[in-house]
């Protein structure tokens, strides 16, 4: 297979998999076959060593309509495991529990209720200044920025509307980490999909981007 075609069809499949909401993740592992692992808005390939990038693009592509088709459910069962059964969500209302504030562990206790005002509250302080700082070095204007309880994401972007939407509980990590998906959802806004011009859009406005990522991916740290 000519690079320029293997390239063209891994691309093709990163391409379809963006207009799905998932992003396409490549690992080369010592592994006897070809792995794939569907992941709320991912798809993870563990590649052995002796496959080659055209055997690679080939078994993607053909992964790609199994990975859009099972999404939905990939994704509701993980909403189903984050939503609390009706006695535990009760507890959750009234039951204090430990407050982390931009990855900082806080001296004082909150319920569950009253985190999501504070954090609310506190996200919402600082968004203008953060905003202000990453428009210019993003290049791209946000025309409406508003905050929701998300649990499968931490933001989202309109790109025609040009609305971005922020999690409440990004206020549990580090403001690194708001900052990171506030460049990545301005990023949306010259690119409308996951493609490699688009991270090379992220990787310029912000060359750190990767570790504030990982850790809202689990990869370090866990919000509370």
């Amino acid at each position: 297979m000519p690079p320029a075609y293997q390239s063209s069809l891994l691309e093709k499949s990163i391409q379809r998999l963006a207009q799905a909401d998932i992003e396409l993740h490549i690992s080369k592992k010592r592994v006897k076959n070809i792995n794939f692992r569907l992941k709320p808005h991912k798809l993870m390939v563990s590649v052995p060593l002796f496959i080659s990038p055209a055997q690679a693009a080939l078994a993607i592509e053909k992964r790609v309509p199994w990975a859009i088709a099972n999404h939905g459910q990939v994704l509701e069962q993980y909403r189903r495991r984050q939503l609390p059964s009706k006695e535990s969500s009760k507890e959750s209302s009234t039951a204090d529990s430990t407050l982390l504030l931009w990855g900082i562990k806080q001296s004082f206790t909150l319920n569950h209720d009253e985190k999501i005002t504070y954090y609310r509250q506190q996200l919402s302080e600082v968004i203008p200044s953060l905003f202000e700082k990453w428009q210019p070095i993003v290049g791209a204007t946000a025309n409406e920025i508003r905050l929701k309880k998300m649990h499968t994401r931490w933001g989202s972007c309109n790109t025609r509307a040009r609305r971005i939407w922020l999690s409440v509980y990004l206020p549990a990590y580090p403001i690194e980490c708001t900052e990171y998906v506030i460049v990545h959802e301005l990023c949306h806004l010259h690119h409308a999909n996951h493609s490699r011009a688009f991270w090379q859009t992220v990787a310029t406005a912000m060359p750190d981007y990767q570790h504030w990522h990982n850790m809202l991916a689990g990869k370090a740290g866990q919000l509370d």
